[in-house]
């Protein structure tokens, strides 16, 4: 089967709701010569089918011959496009605010200048209310071309005023351009790489965020300075595993927003990343009823009307909103609950694979494969793992550490020693080959390499030891991220109780709440 997002004009087709289509043909019948009409019937064949095809598509539709496909196509793209540009103007101010660039210019060319500075001016004022220093410069720009191309008697120091302005705004969009490239280089450094694994990593990610980080960020009040300051602050904590600080950031990160509610229809996108990286904060540090509350105060927003304002909103909606559900359940230790989230997280998955990244979807599947591990259904946890380890693509090389180690563990409680003896040395070996091995990785290795021998009582009087090694490496900064992908010291004591990790967690989160 021919792949189903390899085509670009499939996909944008894909994304289309029922108005969106309705409005695109209306348009085009308006717009377009009956020559031109051959894009409806293109339109129509790719939006009823299941994956792109062009033979299939040539075969059921005659009257487009092969050699017209490939300008058809892109005739086509260039008018859902502009179709779409014109049922969203009022939703996005940067598409406004393009709108009133075009017509102060069309205003200029006909010589009418000041009505054309008066938009000008307006789009500036909009611009300050909303952060948008791009169009401001814009602008800018243009108001002092006609400035100092005509006669305009605007006011004496008029000159003085636009160098003064521009000035400024050069200064906050070049600190804007730096923090907002740190903030990027870290947070591709986290998706390449996962949290820091030894004082090399630690020494390099200070080394770069120290020759990267402005000195004066600081002084910088603008939103966007502030936004941008905040994320690199909040990545920095977070790979280094300092999540207090990781927490601190993510707070002040998402508290701008609420300060100055109008950027979130600004920034739909930088508001939900936020909420998530806050709720992710309260996770790691167990704030439980912080965590709670931020949930509810996110899934309002995510049912809200800006929340479900376009098909980004709503991907990236679910996305960190379904994660944080079941973070939820496992904080209290309630993975059968969590578990009836599957179905619906699934749905979703299939009907938004045009949009979402693929490290999304692993970490779904991981987070899945430990529901059912916490509740002791290994073969399921199995089922889900080996989605992960056999992903072709090179991402996430953390989650396919410590799915491959699951996957091990969850053979072990099956008593599957075979497999277990087969593979030991090839896991050991990936995660070394990943620079993924720590201490914690290192010792359940050892024991696993063990448990062949070993009788019952054995295995019971070595699980107890690994536990005790294991316990006080819990809040050591490199040995952390071992305990955030695997709560390896629940399964130990669910083992030493006869328990499942389940209970374990529940009572966990009872004591702590009580």
């Amino acid at each position: 089967m021919p792949n189903r997002i390899a085509d670009e004009l499939f996909q944008l087709i894909k994304t289309l709701e029922k108005g969106e289509k309705r409005n695109f043909k209306l348009y085009v019948s308006r717009n377009i010569s009956s020559d031109d009409l051959k894009i409806i019937t293109l339109f129509d064949a790719i939006d009823k089918a299941g994956f792109y095809d062009e033979e299939m598509i040539l075969k059921k539709n005659p009257s487009i011959q092969k050699q017209q496909l490939s300008n058809l196509k892109a005739h086509l793209y260039k008018q859902i496009l502009a179709s779409l540009r014109l049922i969203r103007n009022d939703q996005s101010i940067d598409i406004q605010l393009h709108e009133m660039l075009d017509h102060a210019r069309i205003l200029y060319h006909k010589g009418l200048y000041h009505q054309s500075l008066k938009i000008l001016q307006k789009i500036k004022e909009i611009a300050n209310n909303y952060h948008q220093m791009t169009f401001w410069v814009q602008a800018l720009f243009f108001e002092k071309k006609i400035e100092s191309l005509h006669i305009t008697r605007s006011f004496d120091d008029r000159a003085e005023i636009l160098a003064k302005e521009m000035d400024e705004l050069s200064k906050r969009l070049s600190m804007v351009g730096k923090l907002s490239n740190l903030a990027l280089q870290l947070y591709g450094w986290y998706i390449k790489n996962g949290h820091v694994r030894d004082e090399s990593d630690i020494n390099s990610i200070k080394k770069f965020y120290q020759k990267n980080m402005p000195e004066d960020a600081g002084e910088y009040t603008g939103f966007y300075e502030k936004l941008y300051l905040s994320q690199s602050q909040a990545w920095y904590g977070f790979i280094l595993q300092d999540m207090l600080s990781y927490y601190k950031h993510c707070a002040r990160w998402v508290d701008m927003f609420e300060k100055e509610p109008n950027m979130i229809k600004v920034e739909p996108q930088q508001y939900i990343k936020g909420m998530h990286n806050l709720l992710n904060a309260h996770f790691m540090l167990r704030n439980d009823k912080k965590f709670e509350i931020d949930l509810d105060r996110f899934e309002n927003f995510c049912l809200s009307k800006e929340g479900e304002a376009n098909i980004n909103n709503r991907v990236q909606g679910f996305v960190y909103l379904y994660l944080a559900k079941i973070n939820k359940h496992f904080l209290q230790g309630s993975f059968s609950e969590g578990l009836k989230l599957v179905p619906e997280v699934e749905e979703k998955l299939a009907a938004f694979e045009l949009q979402l990244d693929k490290h999304r979807t692993l970490v779904f599947y991981y987070k899945i494969a430990c529901l059912y591990f916490g509740l002791g259904d290994f073969e399921k946890a199995i089922e889900y793992l080996n989605k992960i380890i056999h992903w072709r693509a090179d991402l996430r090389t953390d989650i396919q550490c410590y799915a491959r180690l699951l996957h091990l563990i969850s053979h072990y409680e099956l008593g599957n020693d075979m497999i277990i003896e087969s593979q030991v040395k090839s896991v050991y070996r990936f995660m070394s080959n990943m620079k993924n091995l720590s201490s914690v990785e290192t010792r359940i290795f050892t024991f696993l390499r063990k448990v062949f021998t070993m009788s019952k009582k054995e295995i019971n009087v070595q699980l107890q030891l690994l536990f005790d090694e294991l316990k006080p490496l819990e809040n050591n900064p490199l040995e952390a991220r071992s305990f955030l992908y695997l709560d390896i010291l629940s399964w130990l004591e669910s083992k030493l109780k006869g328990v499942s990790v389940q209970s374990v967690i529940a009572e966990k989160y009872q004591l702590r709440n009580k």
